[in-house]
């Protein structure tokens, strides 16, 4: 071989390589270059004329709202990440209804019987059920942290089953009252909280639901011995045993429903079947009793029931028509000054001021939360198949002048 071949045959090897190389260069420089290109080319589609910029919106919006990461409900995602999240959560409302309502729910010795109360306000009045201090002695409030003090009777109403006690206020500064909730708000099916001394076991709280609302529960007897009804009761399976009663039945914001008042049971204990006065009656009766020592409950005095079919067609009546049907009017009552009729050609109560009236319990209610002793009502009634309006001013229920 000679030179020149020889050094032809060392440099054309890297003259090949140089070349790739600088194939390679220009590549790589049109590939950089491109995506300036389509951005260019982008931005100058997105000012095209309305049109096209609409049809070019919609998945650059969808986009934008799918990677949010700001939760508007951290609780359901938490659900949605551990099955149990749910249960966890109800069960720390749970925890937090007792540890801020238990501080005020006491447990009451009278004699040799006990019960159950709560704060009502800031002047150390307690409320509890009638029954629970009915038969008198001395009252001793025992509170959660271990108080003991003295208690003296304000005041009680039999026929709404209720009664509020006093302790010394400056005794018990530190401790917050209970708040009310509106009861005519609730369903069948909220959950409940109860919280009390069952068989004298302070400070016990059990669960449930609501089971049924609007029950009629009996009441006090009227000298006359009529049998007065509290309407409006709550029915809950929460477990409710002697020793409950007089205790708040909370919502799970910690608000009372109602005063646990009595239960349904052969065997004298819980069956699933709890009887609560409502709230909005213990708002109505517990400050007459704290203002006057007593209460004057509004009274129509009639007895009656409900409308039956046959009932109905007795008396011309259409069948599917509702109402309560005047048994008895009792002598020198408001139903009687009035005029009403019972017996064998009883008037059909249909309404009360303007509000429809299907059974007694909805009378009673009425006539319990929204009226006053002296207030004149408004009554629909159907007399001899035709409807007409009849004025009643109330009166005092007789038990409770």
């Amino acid at each position: 071989m000679n030179r020149k071949s020889y050094v032809k045959s060392i440099w054309l090897p890297f003259f090949v390589l140089l070349v790739l190389m600088l194939s390679a260069c220009g590549a790589t420089e049109t590939a950089v270059s491109n995506p300036i290109t389509q951005t260019i080319n982008s931005f100058t589609e997105e000012v095209q004329p309305e049109t096209a910029v609409l049809e070019e919106a919609d998945p650059v919006v969808e986009t934008a709202v799918e990677p949010a990461t700001d939760s508007l409900n951290p609780v359901a995602d938490a659900a949605a990440n551990d099955p149990l999240a749910s249960l966890f959560v109800q069960e720390e409302a749970f925890v937090s209804v007792y540890e801020r309502v238990n501080p005020a729910v006491v447990n009451i010795l009278v004699g040799s019987g006990q019960g159950s109360g709560f704060l009502f306000d800031r002047a150390g009045h307690i409320v509890t059920n009638n029954h629970v201090v009915a038969d008198g002695g001395q009252i001793v409030v025992n509170f959660d942290d271990g108080r003991q003090l003295p208690a003296t009777i304000v005041g009680t109403d039999p026929s709404s089953d209720l009664a509020v006690i006093q302790v010394d206020a400056s005794q018990i500064s530190d401790i917050t009252p209970v708040s009310l909730a509106n009861s005519d708000a609730l369903k069948v099916g909220q959950i409940v909280i109860a919280i009390g001394s069952p068989f004298g076991l302070q400070s016990s709280m059990t669960t449930g639901i609501i089971s049924a609302l609007d029950r009629l529960f009996p009441g006090a007897v009227g000298p006359d011995g009529t049998a007065y009804q509290i309407p409006n009761i709550i029915q809950t399976d929460a477990a409710i045993n002697p020793g409950n009663s007089g205790g708040p039945l909370l919502n799970l914001r910690g608000e009372v429903i109602g005063v646990n008042t009595a239960i349904e049971s052969p065997v004298r204990g819980s069956s699933g079947i709890g009887y609560a006065v409502p709230s909005n009656i213990v708002g109505n009766i517990v400050p007459q009793i704290i203002a006057n020592g007593r209460v004057e409950t509004p009274w129509l005095g009639i007895a009656g029931g409900l409308l039956t079919e046959e009932a109905a067609a007795a008396l011309g009546l259409p069948a599917d028509q509702s109402g309560i049907l005047i048994g008895d009017v009792i002598a020198g009552s408001p139903a009687a000054n009035a005029g009403l009729r019972g017996g064998n050609n009883p008037d059909v109560i249909i309404g009360v001021d303007g509000r429809q009236i299907a059974a007694f319990d909805d009378l009673l209610g009425y006539l319990v939360q929204q009226t006053v002793v002296g207030q004149t009502v408004e009554l629909q009634i159907l007399r001899d198949g035709q409807p007409q309006t009849v004025n009643v001013t109330l009166m005092a229920r007789p038990s409770s002048s």
